[in-house]
């Protein structure tokens, strides 16, 4: 079927746009290099990608070509799919492909020179792979034929050879932009390549002053080819072709992702134009010190921080000195917003900027790039990675005294036990140890200059205004600023309109009436007596209390009871947040797991059921007509959800453009929340386009989402494709959507802080900041508390601002001493903390049954990370079952199958494949640790367990796993 065939049902605009790749087809797949071009393709789906991505293993990139077009034209398309196409093949760095896509193709005289001067690169590749790869490819990136999607040319030459990596840059170069051609003969004649110069079609009269003569590279053979080539038309050679070679990346211990310079970032901008209350913040920094510039959020702090990184680095530049910025975040959407939307298109004239962040594709060394570029914003994680490497001796590091600015964003996350902080505390130290050093005049160690940005350092716990003004003066110590500066906005200044929406009570709730029915009768059952009302926190705080106590004393009925009971729990929650339907799936979900737990993929063993089990599955299975029934009636729903519905509807009816974010407290919430908006035709008919956005860590029950998923959820919003966000607090913090016009926080009030950040995501004018009340949230209570510690943190500022000079450096001195001495003494308990746990005097039980599962001797870890139990007693204790939620890994592991305890079902982990060996990785929650004889009651995370247990053997453990199966094929 044609293109033209496909394009039918259709508006014009798609149809010009498939009938323009049908013109094109030819060109495109002379010119896609498809694996790089699929890494920016979100609509595309995995598993095609990788079908896409065999083809062009086995047969190249023409014929994986064809499947990537079909994958791109293939219909029902999102909104967008022709202008994301086009972009992924700027991005990925074919941009004469893009040209075509855009109706801007060469002339037919330049289109067909090309052809030829394609076809003569190809025909003379065998004496052209003996240049000196190295030397050409460094002039051919200086000159822009190559991009920085070629990094791995260099590695494919010293990996395999000057050839490989020859041929690999000659199906580079020929995709190059207009010119490419005799650019590159002027590069052979450069490099003192003359035989290949004049092979190529460069003049005789070659001018190889300050180059070293080299003997004739050419054959008869070759010389016969040449001449062939100039007396054939491109038609003719159209047969002509070199070897597809397998694509290779380069491989570091880190996954980061690095994006071309050109992709990104709009048009380069103009000088960079400050307010004046702009101006007044950022002139100490431009004196060379140490400052917190705190503003409301949307007042431009951002563009302070550019506007000081260029004159930092213009003022270095001018010195005869190189500057090197290092620009944090805390959350990886923000590495791209400030990429693109501030500092790549203020400084990209002058300075070389590069943005990275843990969720990868491409494997390049970030000590190369902190080396090779001037401004780099990558997540603070990343850098405190690479500061402890360097700590460690390892060649791969980064040292303090290698950056001349740091500028650390949402600084008020400097804090203890926070990765900002551990930064920091790492300058304080060598600080401290520069004072001793000048006192020995000795050479002090260089550290960079500091700037943080915040919109409000909070208050902490405190109550009362001195300990207001202590907490934010240790702010200001952890970041060694000599000043905190803020100003007022004057006509600059947006503040949202406030409405506070107070729900009631429903007059019958009988789906919450029946859940704690049923939850008393587990309280009976187990001889509990809770002390708070069921739902509560303080309820949910008790259970889990309970439930830790039952599970080291082995007490299995009232644990077991307790884990139910936190899921009614959960229940009630949900049913007083979002559908009563919502929170009946979630039950009916829960218990057909627990269910599946008791039996075995293959039906050969049973496992346990208690009698206590029994009853429970009993008692929900009696309940669960009458809950089902009673979830679909909708006159039992909750008036919080009435509330954001009126409010909602309120928001898209009154705007021109509404565009707005709801806030709620949990992943689940936010799901259904988007699922009931999308499900209402109320809301399609006003124009509503709703997504969600939740969290990428994978501690919860619910699926996270991927960084690239995150990014293309922002990406939609920000050009409107969806026009309402409901996220968790993921997306509260540095979001910037300019056109974003309204807030709900939906039950969810957490401190002063989240308040500023929730508040200041409506950028837009008229903007307005809404709070939904949800039954036994006291978000009214919480928010009237967030007010007053907001007022008294400002009051706080300005006292500290009033503090003489002195006064103000001695406070900060005394916080410094006292933090470096707590860090030195955390160490210390630290180093005797692991010197005391001996790994054979840990041992693990099942939580579920207390049955003995190992100790600490049988445990190895794999990448600093995952716990591991390779040995054949453990293998006999478990059964597997397969993971249902498996996702995409940027790593050389999959978690393909949970593990579970073969007596009771209770899981304990999950089967990694690790490099083609299973290797079962343990979560220490699933179990109950005992140490010295005595058992310790909380231990949910291995960081809490401070053992250091061996490194995976792997070359011992595949030997063994080789040796067994030879015995087998003996036998």
């Amino acid at each position: 079927m044609s293109v033209r065939e496909k394009s039918n049902g259709f508006n014009p605009s798609q149809l010009n746009n498939y009938r323009l790749i049908e013109v094109y087809w030819q060109r495109l797949r002379e010119l896609i290099v498809v694996d790089r071009v699929l890494d920016h393709l979100e609509f595309i789906e995995y598993d095609q990608k990788e079908q896409i991505r065999q083809k062009a293993r086995t047969d190249g990139d023409i014929a994986a070509t064809n499947l990537l077009i079909s994958a791109v034209i293939k219909k029902p398309h999102t909104l967008g799919w022709f202008t994301a196409f086009v972009d992924a093949l700027k991005h990925s760095g074919c941009y004469a492909a893009a040209e075509y896509m855009q109706v801007n193709p060469p002339r037919p005289e330049v289109e067909a020179e090309n052809d030829t001067c394609v076809k003569l690169i190809q025909l003379l590749s065998p004496s052209l792979v003996e240049m000196q790869t190295k030397e050409v490819c460094l002039h051919c990136f200086s000159k822009g034929l190559l991009t920085q999607e070629d990094s791995d040319i260099e590695t494919i030459t010293t990996n395999e050879g000057p050839w490989s990596g020859a041929r690999k840059l000659l199906r580079c170069i020929v995709r190059g932009p207009p010119g490419w051609f005799s650019t590159f003969l002027d590069i052979l004649r450069k490099t003192g390549h003359k035989d290949l110069y004049e092979l190529t079609g460069g003049p005789s009269d070659f001018d190889n002053k300050g180059s070293d003569e080299k003997p004739s590279l050419m054959d008869e053979s070759t010389a016969s080819a040449a001449a062939a080539a100039e007396s054939c038309d491109s038609s003719q050679l159209m047969d002509i072709s070199i070897s597809e070679e397998p694509e290779f990346c380069l491989s570091e211990p880190l996954l980061c992702i690095t994006y071309p310079e050109a992709a990104a970032g709009g048009p380069e901008k103009a000088d960079i134009v400050l307010r004046d209350y702009q101006k007044d913040v950022a002139r100490p920094a431009l004196e060379g010190e140490n400052i917190i510039i705190c503003l409301p959020t949307g007042s431009g702090k951002t563009r302070v921080a550019v506007y000081i990184t260029k004159k930092h680095l213009d003022r270095r530049r001018a010195e005869g000195c190189s500057g090197k910025v290092v620009v944090l975040v805390n959350k990886v959407p923000l590495v791209e917003q400030h990429y693109s939307a501030e500092f790549l298109p203020f400084l990209k004239p002058s300075y070389k900027v590069e943005r990275v962040s843990g969720d990868c594709q491409l494997k390049i060394s970030f000590t190369e790039i902190v080396k090779n570029n001037d401004v780099i914003i990558c997540t603070a994680q990343i850098l405190e990675n690479f500061l402890e490497r360097s700590n460690n001796g390892e060649d791969e590091g980064v040292k303090l005294s290698d950056l001349t600015l740091i500028v650390i964003d949402e600084c008020h996350h400097t804090q203890k036990g926070e990765v900002y902080n551990h930064i920091m505390m790492r300058y304080l130290m060598q600080k401290h140890k520069n004072r001793r050093l000048k006192k020995e005049q000795k050479k002090p160690v260089p550290l960079p200059q500091i700037l943080g940005l915040t919109a409000s350092p909070g208050v902490g716990a405190a109550t009362i205004m001195k300990k207001a003004e202590d907490h934010i003066l240790r702010i200001c110590a952890n970041l060694d600023a000599s000043k905190i500066m803020t100003r007022s906005l004057g006509e600059h200044k947006r503040e949202p309109r406030k409405v506070v929406q107070t729900v009631e009570d429903r007059k019958e709730d009988p789906f919450g009436d029946v859940i704690k029915n049923i939850m008393n009768a587990i309280h009976t059952h187990a001889e509990l007596s809770p002390t708070s009302d069921l739902g509560s926190q303080n309820y949910e705080q008790w259970v889990v209390q309970k439930e830790r106590i039952a599970a080291t004393e082995e007490n299995q009925k009232v644990r077991v009871c307790a884990e139910h009971l936190r899921q009614y729990s959960e229940g009630l929650n949900l049913s007083n947040t979002i559908r009563m339907r919502d929170a009946f799936s979630f039950l009916n979900k829960y218990y057909d797991e627990e269910i599946k737990k008791k039996a075995t993929p293959d039906d050969e063993q049973d496992i346990q059921i208690t009698d206590t089990e029994r009853f429970l599955f009993n008692l929900f299975k009696e309940k669960k007509e009458e809950l089902q029934k009673l979830a679909d009636n909708p006159q039992y729903e909750n008036d919080s959800l009435t509330k954001l519905r009126s409010k909602v509807l309120h928001e898209f009816s009154s705007r021109e453009a509404a565009r707005g974010i709801i806030f709620t407290k949990t992943r689940r919430s936010a799901i259904a929340l988007s699922q009931w908006i999308q499900e209402n035709p109320k809301f399609a008919d006003i124009g509503v386009k709703a997504s969600h956005m939740i969290g990428g860590g994978d501690q919860s029950v619910v699926k996270p989402m991927t960084a690239a998923e995150q990014r293309d959820v922002l990406t939609k919003f920000r050009d409107g494709d969806v026009n309402l966000l409901i996220a968790t607090t993921v997306a509260e913090e540095g979001l910037d959507i300019a056109a974003c016009n309204f807030v709900i926080r939906y039950g969810l009030v957490t401190n002063e802080i989240a308040m500023i950040q929730a508040q200041g995501r409506g950028r837009a004018e008229d903007s307005s900041y809404t709070l939904v009340e949800v039954k036994n949230s006291g978000v009214a209570e919480k928010e009237c508390v967030n007010e007053y510690r907001i007022n008294m943190m400002n009051k706080a500022i300005d006292k500290i601002r009033a503090l003489d000079q002195a006064d103000y450096d001695k406070r900060i001195f005394e916080f410094q001493i006292q933090a470096i001495m707590e860090e030195k003494v955390r160490m210390i308990k630290k180093k005797q903390k692991h010197m005391q746990y001996e790994k054979c005097e840990v041992k693990f039980s099942c939580r579920s049954c207390s049955r003995h599962v190992c100790t600490g001797e049988d445990i190895q870890i794999i990448e600093n990370m995952h716990r591991v139990n390779v040995t054949p007693e453990f293998s006999q204790l478990f059964i597997q079952r397969e993971n249902t939620t498996l996702q995409e890994r940027l790593l050389d592991y999959e978690t393909n199958y949970f593990i579970a305890c073969k007596d009771c079902g209770q899981r304990w982990g999950s089967m990694m494949l690790y490099k083609g060996i299973d290797c079962p990785c343990l979560h220490v929650k699933n179990f109950v640790v005992t140490f010295n004889g005595k058992k310790i009651s909380k231990c949910t995370k291995w960081s809490e367990l401070a053992i250091k247990f061996p490194a995976f053997d792997y070359a011992e453990h595949a030997s063994r796993l080789a040796d067994n199966s030879d015995d087998e094929d003996t036998d």
